[in-house]
């Protein structure tokens, strides 16, 4: 068997994913203010470079509200962990506490995915304008 987890270890994420979040928030409120723009740019004047650089900032938009769902998920199954561990239950807790990593994990990963899909749209972008 592994060493029981403590109240101090699902502790040490809070600042982590609080951070995590508040730089997906930034990221999203970015994205909005973007398309909000962008629509007001394309509504007089419908442009091909402007309707796939909106489709492009949707996308990235949807993908920023799921990496936000899956860190408050991840944030939410740290504060279960540590009830658990507070009312004895050790081995619901470390099986919680490993779908909360999971969790972080995916939201990392979809950041990634994120900022990969946004290295490809500046380059084309440039190379329309030039």
């Amino acid at each position: 068997m592994t060493e029981p987890i403590t109240l101090t270890t699902p502790a040490l994420l809070f600042s982590a994913i609080s951070l995590i979040l508040l730089a997906y928030t930034n990221r999203f409120l970015g994205y909005a203010s973007l398309i909000r723009g962008l629509h007001e740019k394309l509504n007089p004047y419908p442009n091909e470079l402007l309707t796939g650089h909106f489709a492009n900032l949707l996308t990235r938009l949807y993908l920023t509200k799921n990496m936000q769902i899956l860190g408050v998920t991840s944030l939410f199954l740290c504060v279960g962990t540590m009830f658990l561990i507070f009312v004895g239950q050790q081995l619901i807790a470390v099986w919680v506490f490993g779908v909360a990593l999971i969790m972080l994990i995916a939201s990392l990963g979809i950041s990634v995915w994120n900022f990969q899909s946004g290295k490809y749209e500046l380059f084309f972008l440039f190379l329309k304008l030039s």
